[in-house]
């Protein structure tokens, strides 16, 4: 019997978050090219994103509730992505001292007539002064380099923060499950 909902995604965070709210799920990954389009801010990436990774995997799972989302951190304007490195993510946490990153995180999904129920989240992270010393510190206890910005709010993420401010704390982790849980039919789950 085919899954009454599929997650567009093969995170393993956002698995873990839709677990919370739905037993039996399936889980196909899409294959969009999630290139920003030219003049695309974060925020409108991250919303076409969501979208087109449900509208993807749609004809796919027919009669199923569809599940996209994307999150994208923006800095002074501009889309931050993950840094999958060691350098790279010493470089990028320390040009985050004293400064706040917003992550846009996009959900889209689609019922089971194809009709689109989207939703955006902000969560800002305002970051405390950091130094060379608690960044290693840092990077040594989550190794982030999967994360969008180097950051894991779950793990040691706290141990960088001045605050997280946001409406959903399961946004930051990449899929916002307040809003989720209002739009599907748990119910019969």
């Amino acid at each position: 019997m085919a899954s009454k909902f599929v997650l567009a995604s093969q995170s393993p965070y956002k698995r873990q978050l839709l677990s919370r709210l739905v037993r039996d799920f399936a889980t196909d990954p899409s294959g969009v090219d999630e290139s920003p389009l030219a003049g695309e801010n974060p925020r409108e990436q991250a919303v076409r994103l969501a979208e087109a990774k449900a509208r993807e995997m749609a004809p796919r799972h027919a009669g199923a509730w569809v599940i996209g989302a994307d999150q994208l951190a923006e800095l002074d304007g501009l889309a931050v992505g993950k840094q999958p490195t060691i350098a790279q993510a010493r470089s990028m946490l320390l040009s985050l001292s004293g400064r706040a990153l917003n992550f846009h995180t996009a959900v889209c999904v689609l019922d089971p007539e194809g009709e689109a129920r989207s939703h955006t989240d902000l969560t800002v992270a305002r970051f405390r002064t950091l130094d060379p010393a608690l960044v290693e510190r840092y990077l040594a206890l989550d190794a982030p380099y999967d994360c969008t910005a180097a950051f894991r709010a779950e793990g040691a993420g706290p141990l960088l923060l001045e605050a997280l401010e946001t409406a959903d704390p399961t946004a930051i982790v990449g899929l916002p499950l307040i809003w989720l849980a209002s739009v599907l039919p748990l119910d019969a789950s």
